[in-house]
This record gives C-alpha cells, structure tokens and sequence, in this order.
C-alpha cells in the first residue's frame, strides 16, 4: 500500500477507529492517544501489510492492541492515598445529531462488558460479518456468536428494566 492510500484509509476509517478504541477505553484522551499510536505504528511496519484490502481489519488490530497496551500500564490508580482502584465511567458519546431517540440503546450498549461491548460496535455499528471479528480478535466464530447473543440478551434486560 502507498503511504498517500494509507493517508486516505486513516481518514476515511477516522469514526471507527474512535467507536472500537471507544468501546474498550473510557476517556476520549486514551482513545486519541491509542488512536494516534495505532496510526504511527501501522505507518511505521506498512511494509508488511500483504494483501491492500486487509488494510481497514489490520488498522484495527493494531489499534486494539494499543488500547490494551494503554490500558495495561494505567491499569491501577491509588485514591487519596486509599489502596482502591479508580471507576470509569465510559461518559455518553452521542452526538447532537444522533438525538434522544438512541440515547437508551447507547445507555445499553455501555453498560455491557467491555468483551461483548467491543463485537457489537464491530458487528453493528462497524458492519464486519462474525468471521471478520473473529479473526480480528483473535477467537473462533462460536466465541464470536456467543458474546454476541450474551450481549443482546443483556441489552434486552437493560431496555426493559428503563420501560418500567
């Protein structure tokens, strides 16, 4: 691949990097910082990349290995001098736009584990088929599938559990 095509695909695939970095990291800083790190190292080893239409799915992984890279060394924080381990709380990332009308269907997806939270953004949200997460994870399709039906069953209960 070209270093002006790889410009192009880092453009062009700018949201879903946020979503997938968003959907295992918490604070927007973390996402950038892993996104701009994915890119960087991906530049770097472009070279290596075999076949061009892989690039999007390689991109990708590169990422997600950064956001687990960055999670890793911030894994523990010490409060007040109390030895707990700091919450996130992954804050809304609904756009203006996007209204109130998605706004409990957003709420649902991130009240899911960060596992079932990362193959529903790459299935739904990013549009890869299971066998493409699969191998993007690094797991069989059945892991795929089951994380999956675990999710929309999880999701299902938090919808019903806000209509009453």
């Amino acid at each position: 691949m070209e270093k002006n095509a790889f410009g192009e695909l880092v453009m062009e695939s700018e949201l879903s990097l946020y979503r997938v970095a968003k959907s295992i990291l918490q604070d927007d800083n973390d996402c950038a910082d892993a996104i701009g790190e994915a890119v960087t190292k991906a530049f770097e080893n472009l070279h290596t990349l075999k076949k061009d239409e892989y690039a999007k799915t390689w991109l990708i992984r590169i990422l997600i290995n950064e956001c687990f890279a960055l999670r890793r060394h911030a894994k523990r924080y010490v409060l007040q001098g109390e030895e707990q381990e700091l919450e996130f709380i992954m804050e809304s990332s609904e756009d203006a736009e996007e209204g109130a009308d998605y706004s409990k269907l957003y709420e649902a997806i991130r009240r899911l584990s960060e596992k079932n939270r990362l193959v529903i953004v790459l299935y739904y949200l990013e549009g890869y088929s299971v066998r493409e997460i699969a191998r993007l994870l690094r797991m069989g399709e059945s892991a795929v599938k089951n994380r999956m039906a675990r999710a929309r069953k999880k999701m299902k209960e938090t919808l019903k559990e806000e209509q009453v």
